[in-house]
């Protein structure tokens, strides 16, 4: 008997090259619409954010060609906490990832209990990552393709997750990904990438925080680093660690900022040498490759999306923290984002940055 497994399309030439491959290796597979209640136009890209009415009917489509069944399930209630979380982390001066988020809570969640309700044996998603299993534990590895690796947005992912989990496209580069589409002919072969956070339109988060919250936002003062008051501004929640530009303050050389203090509803800014800092500190750290350890660990720490993996030691703070510190001083470190820790191409672990040590 064919081993049933449950693909999650986006709408996307990724997941739909992902359900190809799936195919192709002979299982029986069943296609996911994970519908998000998102169905609006980006001013600047004039595109649809993902997830929309149009992604849908593209994944029907790509579900039809392939022979395979489809299902789309409402989670705009889940997704919409997902915002909410969102909006009150920049309120609370964080700079959340709410893509990880999306992925624990939906895709990896909620997938898997569909997955469960249809006695399915596998979830498969277009990510560009690897697991593996080793010994009696289940790895999570860098995908083959470094330039789109995404297993930094996946490091909460539990061992019974990942155990149920399977992606197509581990070994597959983004350029082959859109040759099989294309000789495929789907729908979604030259479809361009989806924007880091779908339900943000025209790159501006501002809005959509005065539209939930405006009422908690409030003007306040910028200070320099020494407690001097430089000028106003609009609200903490429109400032993230390391942002140069709207800044409204013009002193001759470049600042950043450095600290955001919601509580005295004041930004921090200082010169490019005050944004390096040695340590952070952690919490709700998953650990994959090993169990919770005792002693340091040195790693590569990751510590946002884009950045180049820097070596560190993590030292356990309890099950569920630590404190990293690197071997050189990092830039804007970001508490709200998350750190996640390699040995090689192997994720150890990650967690959520709180504070800069």
């Amino acid at each position: 008997m064919k081993m049933k497994v449950v693909v999650a399309m986006s709408g996307g030439v990724d997941s739909s090259v992902a359900a190809h491959l799936l195919v192709e290796q002979g299982y029986d597979v069943v296609g996911l619409f994970m519908r998000l209640g998102i169905d609006k136009i980006d001013a600047i890209t004039k595109t649809r954010v993902c997830c929309s009415l149009e992604d849908a009917d593209d994944a029907r489509n790509v579900a039809d060609r392939l022979g395979i069944p489809f299902h789309v399930l409402n989670f705009k209630d889940a997704f919409d906490r997902i915002i909410d979380t969102f909006c009150t982390e920049y309120l609370n001066g964080r700079t959340p990832n709410p893509c990880i988020l999306c992925n624990q809570d939906l895709k990896f969640g909620r997938l898997l209990n569909f997955a469960r309700m249809l006695n399915a044996d596998l979830i498969a998603t277009g990510h560009y990552a690897k697991v593996e299993k080793s010994g009696n534990r289940y790895l999570l590895r860098k995908g083959t393709d470094v330039s789109k690796d995404q297993s930094y947005v996946l490091f909460p992912l539990t061992q019974d997750q990942l155990s149920r989990t399977i992606f197509p496209l581990s070994t597959v580069t983004k350029d082959s990904v859109r040759q099989i589409a294309r000789d495929l002919n789907l729908r979604t072969k030259d479809k361009p990438e989806s924007q880091d956070i779908c339900f943000v339109l025209d790159n501006n988060y501002h809005s959509l925080l005065y539209e939930r919250f405006g009422n908690c936002i409030t003007p306040g003062v910028i200070k320099d680093t020494k407690g001097n008051i430089l000028g106003k501004h609009p609200g903490t929640s429109f400032f993230t660690i390391g942002q140069r530009k709207g800044l409204g303050i013009a002193l001759g050389t470049p600042r950043y900022v450095v600290d955001i203090d919601p509580r005295e509803n004041t930004v921090i800014i200082g010169t490019d040498n005050e944004l390096m800092e040695n340590e952070l500190v952690a919490s709700a750290v998953n650990w994959i490759s090993v169990d919770t350890p005792e002693t340091p660990l040195e790693v590569h720490a990751r510590i946002r999306y884009n950045h180049t993996p820097a070596a560190a030691a993590v030292y356990p703070q309890g099950t569920d923290r630590v404190r990293v510190v690197f071997k050189n001083p990092q830039k804007a470190i970001t508490p709200g984002q998350a750190v996640v820790f390699y040995q090689n191409d192997i994720v150890v672990g990650g967690g959520w940055i709180d504070r800069k040590a």
